[in-house]
């Protein structure tokens, strides 16, 4: 029996690292041994919220249309007003003692599960890994990445600060499965000791391999004996691809009936992971970071939360499920794997193959014509959204993280002043910019907005001149504290809306022309998701030692111009800040 709901790295450790200030449960697992005593996500005090409001929208906005919204959210706040009743029933619902988190339930169902346009581009995320120098062979490559996955380990919780963060959302990540429903999608997981194994799907067929024999878990040979033998299987044919189906508009997913191959379906649904092993040879960072992302939308079960995807080539990556899981538990889980193969840590387990393995059993779906008829509208739906969007990967090798410390800058807030600069340079303008912030400190505390577009960012370099970018890290930091204003003014569907969230001001804030987020690994050549408006860019980033990595995904918006722009700003803001810093006598000229 293994239980892979445990399964990843241990928390960094912390030099001389003070008492944790939480009790200890006991009776739980390591991982979970703090939940219980993790705070509740704060409700902000209103006019905290209205006047963080206020200053975000300033630079959107000119005077006339300013006063405006001034004029709106003081009549929102008067006492015994609209604003101040909204702000009582959120507090009530906050104050309930069988209430974990008050923001939990609303936002999933309105982030995620009520979302019913298609998963893949709009929701799902992807990493992709370096190349292994020693692991061309995919089935080689396959099976060490598979074997880390099913080795049992006791889970540290993650820390911020010395503070124990949630864990809740780590009981979404293995054995579980998200389902089409009208009117709401939903979301279950499986019994990991009594579900040990995992799907493999090669040239849209789809293979169960059991992980565990006679209650001792395969070894590497074993594992790599498996999966040569679903390339073996599939041959080079390739089946009506039922993984389309999951691509699909929500509801028309749940309008296919499938009866006739539910059980089939629920080996897939309480497998342990996905293992898609990719017909294709992806070669550039673009290649690999699309094929990761998409794929050609056969070769998947996008309702899965961990999809593990390996070419033929030997090139590897990732393809996640976000509705019950933001990006961190994964980034987490999936930098662990690449660093055990990197640094050769792997438990290989014996190098012979028992001769009474089960063989991989493929599912025989019973797929009639209106089956078959459902899957050729999903894959035509599917190529049409993946043509509408273009992907660009840019990776900046002029300095990273290191070098933006050697300046004194936050590294996070110097590369949002880049985005910025790079959009400010391609359009004339600057517009509002999403970042994702997390709030785990809290008990199921999953994310806040951090409104990167400010007066200090318009005016740049003004605001650069201050080694921290006060206004950044400032938000960034009451944002992760559960003090941003998005998710406090986050209205509930179906009541009358008060003028604040008519107001144009309120509309134009909240259409984000940029979403950004930033998770790093060195190991990752990419990593990214979608846009979140037609007309805007979702910008993923990360800051390694010496390597800034963008991913640009938008409409056909010119990514590459864009890419363009964003190196010219990181180069200008380079020779900047060197220029001013040495002329300051603080630091070298150079980086």
């Amino acid at each position: 029996m293994i239980r892979r709901n445990y399964i990843t790295a241990a928390a960094p450790s912390i030099p001389n690292k003070p008492a944790i200030p939480y009790p200890v449960d006991t009776s739980v697992g390591p991982m979970l041994r703090y939940q219980k005593s993790l705070p509740r996500l704060p409700v902000p005090a209103l006019s905290e919220t209205l006047e963080k409001y206020l200053k975000s929208v300033r630079a959107l906005t000119n005077e006339e249309e300013y006063a405006k919204t001034q004029a709106i959210v003081t009549e929102f706040q008067k006492p015994g007003g609209i604003g101040e009743e909204l702000h009582k029933r959120l507090l009530e619902k906050a104050n309930n003692p069988n209430v974990i988190n008050w923001l939990e339930d609303w936002w999933n169902e309105t982030a995620y599960f009520g979302y019913r346009d298609p998963i893949v581009v709009n929701v799902s995320y992807f990493y992709a890994y370096k190349d292994d120098k020693l692991r061309k062979d995919p089935a080689t490559r396959a099976a060490a990445i598979n074997l880390i996955l099913i080795q049992r380990q006791q889970l540290e919780p993650e820390y911020a600060k010395n503070l124990p963060l949630c864990m809740y959302s780590y009981k979404w990540m293995f054995n579980a499965c998200r389902y089409p429903n009208k009117p709401s999608d939903f979301e279950l997981t499986f019994d990991p000791a009594t579900n040990n194994h995992m799907t493999v799907i090669r040239k849209n067929k789809f293979f169960i391999v059991d992980l565990v024999k006679d209650g001792i878990q395969l070894s590497t040979a074993e594992i790599e004996s498996q999966i040569r033998k679903v390339y073996e299987l599939a041959g080079n044919t390739k089946d009506p691809a039922i993984g389309a189906l999951t691509t699909e508009n929500r509801d028309n997913w749940t309008d296919v009936s499938i009866s006739s191959n539910e059980q089939l379906l629920k080996k897939i649904e309480s497998s342990a992971f996905v293992l898609c092993l990719d017909d294709t040879s992806p070669v550039t960072r673009d290649e690999i970071s699309h094929a990761c992302w998409v794929g050609d939308g056969r070769n998947r079960y996008f309702d899965k939360p961990l999809q593990f995807v390996v070419f033929d080539n030997g090139r590897a990556g990732f393809s996640g499920e976000h509705s019950s899981m933001d990006g961190t538990p994964t980034s987490r889980l999936n930098d662990f794997v690449c660093d055990v193969i990197a640094k050769n840590k792997i438990n290989y387990g014996s190098p012979n193959v028992r001769s009474n393995l089960s063989e991989p059993e493929q599912l025989h779906f019973t797929l009639n014509n209106d089956v078959l008829n459902a899957i050729t509208k999903a894959e035509s739906n599917f190529d049409s959204l993946v043509a509408k969007h273009d992907l660009r990967v840019l990776a900046y090798q002029g300095y990273g993280k290191n070098g933006i410390k050697k300046l004194g800058f936050s590294p996070d807030a110097y590369v949002q002043m880049i985005i910025q600069l790079a959009y400010y340079k391609m359009y004339g303008v600057s517009r509002s910019t999403y970042e994702s912030a997390q709030t785990r400190k809290f008990a199921h505390g999953r994310t806040e907005v951090c409104r990167s577009t400010s007066v200090d960012s318009v005016n740049w370099v003004k605001a650069m001149e201050d080694s921290k970018v006060p206004s950044h890290v400032k938000y960034m930091s009451e944002a992760v504290e559960g003090r941003g204003c998005d998710r406090h003014l986050f209205g509930e569907p179906g009541e009358k809306k008060p003028a604040i969230f008519t107001d144009p001001t309120y509309i134009k804030s909240t259409h984000w022309y940029l979403s950004t987020s930033q998770l790093s690994s060195e190991y990752f050549v990419g990593y990214g998701w979608g846009e979140v408006v037609p007309d805007g860019y979702g910008i993923a980033y990360q800051v390694n030692a010496n390597v800034i990595s963008f991913n640009v995904v938008s409409m056909h918006l010119n990514n590459e111009r864009m890419c363009h722009y964003l190196r010219e700003a990181a180069d200008e803001m380079k020779e900047l800040f060197e220029h001013t810093q040495a002329k300051e006598g603080h630091v070298p000229a150079k980086l």
